[in-house]
């Protein structure tokens, strides 16, 4: 593990409902279209706290992806300032809790917060780890020429390039044909 728990959850999470926008993955569709599907999101990636019960509470989180998603392509002074107007916005009181079956870690919202607050606090939260540990190169866009998602790069030796999508796939497929193609060309 590269960073706690929760930092790395919370990285995965912003990663996962940035690439839920429309033209993220490989659909051009809207991923979280009704408040059902942002519950089921949350209950799937299991989320604590109070859960949206209406559009606009949807519409806050679909607002929030972008912002987000800015915050991915920024330097370093740029994230630490997005980073900040977040935490300040969202009036973030860090504290420690244990819950479920997970060990101490940081909460810096009330449970009871509208979820794009609490979503947006945690990614926050998270990229601070990131930027103390100076590691904000982790921060990537899918190494695919025909997909934009954000990939949060948490392997050791830092070579995740491509999104959770099909684009691994693809790359892996496209390389060994071409590696085939080589060898044929060679005998």
């Amino acid at each position: 593990m590269v960073f706690a728990h929760d930092t790395e959850l919370s990285l995965q999470y912003a990663a996962a409902l940035i690439n839920t926008a429309p033209g993220h993955g490989d659909s051009t569709q809207e991923d979280l279209p009704t408040v059902q599907s942002l519950v089921d999101h949350l209950d799937a990636w299991e989320w604590s706290g109070g859960r949206p019960r209406t559009r606009a509470e949807l519409d806050e989180v679909h607002a929030l992806r972008p912002r987000l998603q800015e915050l991915w392509s920024r330097d370093v002074e740029g994230l630490v300032a997005g980073v900040n107007e977040l935490l300040a916005e969202h009036h973030a009181l860090p504290r420690l809790v244990r819950h479920d079956d997970l060990d101490w870690h940081i909460h810096a919202t009330d449970d009871d917060d509208p979820i794009a607050r609490r979503m947006a606090v945690e990614a926050a939260m998270a990229f601070i780890d990131l930027i103390r540990a100076g590691e904000t190169e982790r921060l990537r866009v899918c190494a695919a020429d025909d997909c934009d998602d954000v990939v949060i790069d948490l392997s050791r030796n830092r070579s995740r390039r491509y999104c959770d999508g099909t684009c691994a796939n693809k790359a892996h497929v496209a390389a060994y044909r071409d590696r085939q193609g080589r060898r044929a060309r060679s005998s």
